[in-house]
């Protein structure tokens, strides 16, 4: 079993287990699940789902706290673990690149004409950046996927490709977090937003026109940074990604009726407009690493499974065939989002949608837990990070 999940297990199940058995200890109850072949807890078969630590080191270097007993089969823990410790928190393991990467950010949307740069930098001034999710799941994704680190080509005159893998990846964060806030700028203009991040949004503040311009410019200069990269596979993800956003916009724009009320056209649509960027800039990060294609698809299916949202309204239709007539005449007015809200209310929209979140978020951490296994600390806690994440998305309130 992978390192990180155990971690995880230790936190959750060892606490349960500990609470219902005082005359138990939690590490002793860990032990007997651990070696039983039959033995199943909430839903797991232990024996097959956990592997054996084969030393010390491995033990500490997951649980972070130094044992004194441990022998080859499995793990003998003496004392006790603060079960009650809280999980990694993911922001904070790549805070340092997360500042680095804003600076650069706001450095590469200089421009000389003025009212151009104040539009360009709007969301990317400090206080305003958001909370950067994107960056952090790449650079993530960088760490977990560092089982083998090949050397890059060496770069010719005049290129400009990074000179380590580190950067190169970081440059996708960036590239990522680019294309993103053209695309809240150009769906600002598209929905006549007049918030975004909490304060006024670009085109109530400078105008569509401009708004319009600055989210062009920040793709351009997206472009040129995927191009510095000079690698053909990731060029065509990224501008894959570029295709599927406006395709996911015109989904959204021009959406038909019967549409409207289809689950599957809702999630091809969500897809473009949310899933493919994270999916396919993921998958860029494990090409740019040497990674061979099953692992590539590994990271993709984790960004696709953890960008994908749905919408408990479809389901609440499929049990109230009165909310289409309400759908179709939108929701300016209060009145039908009122009747909206009470069928929803009435329905297993909510619930259904909880589970289906929490299925795309299972597909999600079974597509980390599914890497090239690692010894390495860092490793396991950025695997583990991005395993908590999908729990994170699923419980945010906004």
């Amino acid at each position: 079993m992978a390192r990180a999940a155990l971690l995880r297990l230790l936190r959750y199940h060892i606490a349960s287990a500990a609470a219902t058995n005082t005359n138990t200890t939690p590490l002793s109850t860990f032990r007997r699940l651990i070696t039983s072949t039959s033995k199943t807890s909430a839903g797991i078969k232990w024996g097959s789902f956990c592997r054996p630590f084969s030393s010390k080191a491995a033990v500490n270097e997951v649980i972070g706290i130094d044992f004194p007993n441990t022998d080859s089969d499995v793990v003998v823990m003496e004392g006790k673990v603060d079960v009650s410790q809280e999980l990694l928190d993911p922001f904070s393991l790549v805070a340092d690149e997360l500042s680095l990467i804003a600076s650069r950010l706001r450095s590469m949307v200089v421009t000389e004409v003025p009212n151009l740069a104040s539009a360009a930098e709007y969301f990317f001034k400090i206080g305003v950046e958001g909370k950067r999710f994107r960056p952090t799941v790449l650079l993530l994704m960088a760490t977990a996927l560092n089982v083998h680190v090949p050397e890059l080509p060496p770069a010719g005159d005049g290129d400009t490709l990074p000179t380590d893998l580190r950067t190169s990846q970081q440059r996708i964060a960036e590239i990522a977090e680019m294309i993103h806030v053209a695309s809240l700028l150009h769906d600002d203009v598209l929905d006549d937003a007049d918030k975004r991040r909490g304060i006024g949004s670009l085109n109530a503040v400078m105008g569509n026109k401009l708004a319009v311009l600055a989210g062009d410019f920040l793709l351009s200069r997206a472009c040129v940074s995927l191009a510095s990269l000079k690698n053909t596979k990731v060029v065509t993800l990224i501008a894959t990604v570029v295709e599927n956003l406006v395709t996911g916009e015109t989904m959204q724009l021009t959406t038909a009726s019967k549409q409207r009320f289809s689950m599957e056209y809702y999630m091809q649509k969500t897809y473009n407009k949310t899933a493919s960027l994270i999916s396919n800039s993921c998958k860029s990060i494990a090409i740019l690493a040497g990674h061979p294609a099953e692992v590539a698809m590994l990271a993709f299916e984790y960004g696709k499974n953890l960008g994908i949202i749905t919408a408990p309204i479809l389901f609440a239709m499929e049990e109230y065939s009165q909310l289409r007539a309400v759908v179709d005449q939108g929701f300016d007015n209060p009145a039908n989002v009122d009747i909206a809200l009470e069928y929803l209310g009435k329905s297993s929209g909510i619930q259904r949608t909880k589970e289906l979140a929490m299925k795309h978020a299972n597909l999600a951490a079974a597509a980390i837990d599914s890497l090239p296994e690692s010894n390495d600390v860092d490793v396991i806690r950025s695997r583990q990070a991005l395993v908590d994440l999908t729990q994170r998305v699923i419980t945010r309130n906004k």
